[in-house]
């Protein structure tokens, strides 16, 4: 392509086959670019005005360069904008799926409820209006723990899953699925043990159509142990069985090492027996080649368990 350098010594000029050398000229008016106008057109429709931060554009490029830069004169009208943008683009949000934003909505409306005082059915009506973390703004409901409430085994997962969320029970999904399998084969029987979770809302990050999980943190095990400790007292289990970290950190207070503590007995505050292991949704994240040996300690670790309260269950 044809071009020229001007400077305040000299200008060269290129047409295409020579370069030649002239004295310095004033800058020339230059030509409309069609590539600047495509470029500002772009930048205009990828500005973000929820994510604006002028001070971090600053530090990127000192504003007294911005002038140099194609989209220069739209900046100053785009900060200008960007709050009503914003809130245009916060009202114009997709509303939830219908399958469940009508009983999000009325959770939304329903003051939370007292306290449950000792039953299952206590315990339902609590969860139903429990506010402890935010996490119940957007889960479609909570999950309670289902089985005899006279188990001697307590198996406790981490949070509902997608599934869970949906359907309002626990270990119904790919991870739960899994873990019947596995419990099948170690001679553990589901419907005589009571399942739940550490935490009672599904946390998720949305992309799109899809909800992806997200690991609760310290904070939300914390306040939803109340709620496990609930279950506790209601089953009084012999043995509880922890799969995973959150599992592990809401019944021992540490939630680290799952691999190195699995199949191990610790304690609850209260003493009851607590078995560490991996929760089946790891199971289903490793590779081929890594996950026949840790499903197989998995099973024994499910297998020890059913002798452990088998051999409670026969002394008792």
């Amino acid at each position: 392509m044809d071009w020229s350098i001007f400077t305040p010594d000299l200008t060269a000029h290129f047409d295409g086959f020579e370069i030649r050398f002239a004295p310095p000229e004033a800058r020339p008016e230059l030509p409309d670019d069609a590539a600047e106008e495509l470029w500002r057109t772009y930048f205009r429709n990828i500005f973000n005005p929820a994510r604006l931060k002028v001070s971090a554009m600053q530090a990127e490029m000192p504003k007294k360069y911005w002038r140099n830069l194609p989209e220069a004169p739209l900046i100053p009208e785009l900060i200008a904008e960007a709050q009503s943008r914003a809130q245009a683009m916060a009202d114009a949000a997709p509303s939830l799926p219908p399958i469940r934003a009508e009983r999000i909505t009325e959770r939304l409306r329903a003051p939370e409820a007292p306290a449950p005082v000792g039953d299952r059915e206590a315990l339902l009506t609590g969860l139903a209006g429990c506010r402890r973390c935010p996490l119940w703004q957007n889960a479609t409901q909570p999950v309670a723990g289902e089985g005899p409430l006279d188990a001697a085994l307590m198996i406790v997962g981490e949070q509902p899953g997608d599934q869970e969320d949906l359907a309002g029970r626990p270990f119904v999904g790919p991870a739960g699925q899994l873990f019947d399998a596995v419990a099948e084969r170690a001679g553990l029987a589901r419907d005589r043990a009571y399942v739940t979770n550490a935490v009672k809302h599904f946390k998720f990050a949305p992309r799109g159509k899809r909800r992806l999980h997200q690991s609760p943190n310290s904070g939300e095990i914390a306040h939803c142990r109340w709620w496990l400790d609930m279950e506790r007292q209601l089953v009084r289990p012999k043995l509880i069985v922890a799969m995973g970290a959150s599992a592990a950190e809401s019944l021992t207070g540490d939630g680290r090492r799952i691999g190195t503590r699995r199949g191990t007995l610790e304690q609850a505050p209260d003493g009851t027996p607590v078995m560490v292991t991996w929760h089946p949704s790891y199971l289903l994240r490793l590779p081929e080649g890594a996950r026949g040996a840790a499903e197989a300690a998995f099973e024994a670790d499910l297998r020890h368990a059913a002798a452990l309260v088998a051999q409670g269950e026969a002394a008792g």
